[in-house]
C-alpha cells in the first residue's frame, strides 16, 4: 500500500452550538467530511470549517445528509430515490460554493448517517447519490462504504470511488457497521481502535465481530468527529499507522498551501 487516508466527519454543529473538535481534528486528519447545512452545519460553520482545512493542508469533501437537525441525520426519512439524488446534489453545490469562498476545493462526496446506511444496503438509494455527484461535477470522487452497494453504483457511473473502513464501528458478519444500539457497535477505546485498524489495513479486510476477514480495498479510515473521544481515537490511530510505517496522505484533493 502507498498511503492510506484518515478522515473525520466535521463541521457538524449549528448556529452556537459546537459539536466535536475541529481544530484538534484537522491537526491529525489528511481529509475532512464538511456538514452541508441538512444535518448538521450551516453556511458560517461550512465556511469556517474549509478554511481552516485549508490551512492546514487537509483535504475536504461534501458529506450530505437527511435534513434531520433533530436527528443528527441518523434516521431514516422516507424519500423517493430521485428526491434523495436532488437533495444530495444541492448539498454539494453548496458545499462547492463555501469551499470556492474559503479559497479550497471540494475533491469528493461522502453521504452521511442513515442516508449513507441505505445508501450501502439498497442500489436504489445508492445510485441516486451517484447520479447526483456525476450531474454536479463528475471529477469529484465518491468516498464509500467499503463492500457495500455505493461501490458498484459509482462505478458503473464512471466517478473514482475510493472505500472506506470505521476505526470507531463494529461491523456484522456481512461486513457492513453494526446498527448504533446494538452490543459492539461502537469502538470507544482509543486502542482498541487503533489496533483493529492496523490490523485490518494489514490484512487488506474488514475485521467482523466474529473474527472473520473481509477482503477489501481499503482507501480511506474514518473515525467520527462527534463523539467524546474522537481526538483520542484518531491520533492512536496515527499514530499507530505511523508507528508500523504506513504513511498518511489524503486520497483526492489535498489543500494547497496559502
Amino acid at each position: 500500500m502507498a498511503s492510506v487516508d484518515l478522515n473525520a466527519d466535521l463541521g457538524e454543529g449549528f448556529g452556537a452550538y459546537a459539536c466535536g473538535d475541529d481544530a484538534a481534528m484537522l491537526d491529525i486528519v489528511t481529509s475532512a467530511n464538511v456538514a452541508c447545512g441538512l444535518h448538521a452545519g450551516d453556511p458560517e460553520i461550512m465556511a469556517a470549517t474549509f478554511r481552516l482545512a485549508r490551512e492546514r493542508g487537509v483535504a475536504v469533501g461534501a458529506h450530505p445528509g437527511f435534513p434531520d437537525l433533530w436527528g443528527f441525520g441518523r434516521r431514516r426519512i422516507p424519500f423517493t430515490a430521485p428526491e434523495i439524488e436532488r437533495l444530495v446534489a444541492y448539498q454539494v453545490g453548496a458545499a462547492q460554493a463555501l469551499a470556492a469562498y474559503a479559497g479550497h476545493r471540494v475533491a469528493y462526496v461522502k453521504a452521511h448517517g442513515a442516508l449513507a446506511n441505505l445508501a450501502a444496503a439498497e442500489p436504489a438509494v445508492a445510485d441516486a447519490v451517484a447520479r447526483a455527484v456525476r450531474a454536479v461535477d463528475p471529477d469529484l470522487a465518491l468516498l464509500a462504504i467499503a463492500l457495500s452497494a455505493q461501490v458498484p453504483a459509482g462505478e458503473a457511473l464512471g466517478l473514482a470511488v475510493h472505500q472506506e473502513i470505521f476505526a470507531d464501528r463494529g461491523y456484522t458478519e456481512g461486513g457492513q457497521l453494526i446498527p448504533r444500539g446494538e452490543p459492539g457497535a461502537l469502538i470507544t477505546r482509543a486502542d482498541e481502535a487503533a489496533d483493529r485498524v492496523l490490523a485490518m489495513v494489514e490484512a487488506g479486510a474488514i475485521v467482523t465481530a466474529g473474527g472473520a476477514r473481509l477482503p477489501t480495498p481499503i482507501r480511506s479510515i474514518c473515525v467520527h468527529g462527534d463523539s467524546a473521544h474522537a481526538v483520542a481515537t484518531a491520533r492512536a490511530v496515527r499514530q499507530r499507522l505511523d508507528g508500523a510505517g504506513i504513511r498518511l496522505a489524503a486520497f483526492a484533493g489535498a489543500a494547497p498551501r496559502p
